[in-house]
């Protein structure tokens, strides 16, 4: 029985060992999106226009690898908050969506790369079959993931309006 003792500590010593190095060089690190350069957009407060192409300009990075990112725009006419963002827009009245706009797509990023700015053009229609979209308060929420998995978001108040 001793002998058995003796075998099976230095074996899960080892084990153990074994796993803590393989941590060591897990990615435990969020990305991060970039909003400070001077041609970042939109930021927060902007306005976007419907039926105008606009490019969305950030600089997302990474510690390892990114992986890809999502975009989701939807009406904030009840003023509910998720933003990330300090400054407050200056709200319209709460209202009752009529035609609202909402949109969620993702995006892939090249592999491999630590650092990725964007130079999406999006265009955001001006109506559906039901009419022109309801014009107001918008989220334009940024969602980016590494390839291990972590995220960092940022959410920014828009206005969403017709010219």
């Amino acid at each position: 029985m001793k002998n058995l003792l003796k075998m099976w500590i230095p074996l899960a010593l080892a084990v153990m060992l074994g796993a803590c190095e393989k941590e060591a060089g897990t990615d435990k690190e969020k990305p991060t999106i970039d909003l400070s350069h001077q041609d970042a957009f939109p930021v927060n407060c902007d306005t976007l226009y419907f039926g105008e192409p606009f490019v969305l300009k950030m600089m997302f990075a990474d510690n390892s690898a990114l992986g890809s990112y999502s975009i989701d725009i939807h009406n904030n006419f009840d003023h509910h908050s998720h933003s990330t963002e300090v400054e407050e827009c200056h709200p319209d009245p709460v209202k009752a969506p009529v035609n609202p706009f909402t949109s969620i797509e993702d995006y892939p990023i090249p592999a491999g790369l630590t650092s990725y700015q964007t130079s999406l053009t999006i265009n955001i229609p001006a109506g559906n079959g039901n009419g022109l979209y309801d014009e107001g308060d918008y989220h334009f929420f940024i969602s980016l993931t590494d390839k291990a998995g972590w995220s960092a978001q940022k959410g920014l108040s828009v206005k969403m309006l017709h010219r």
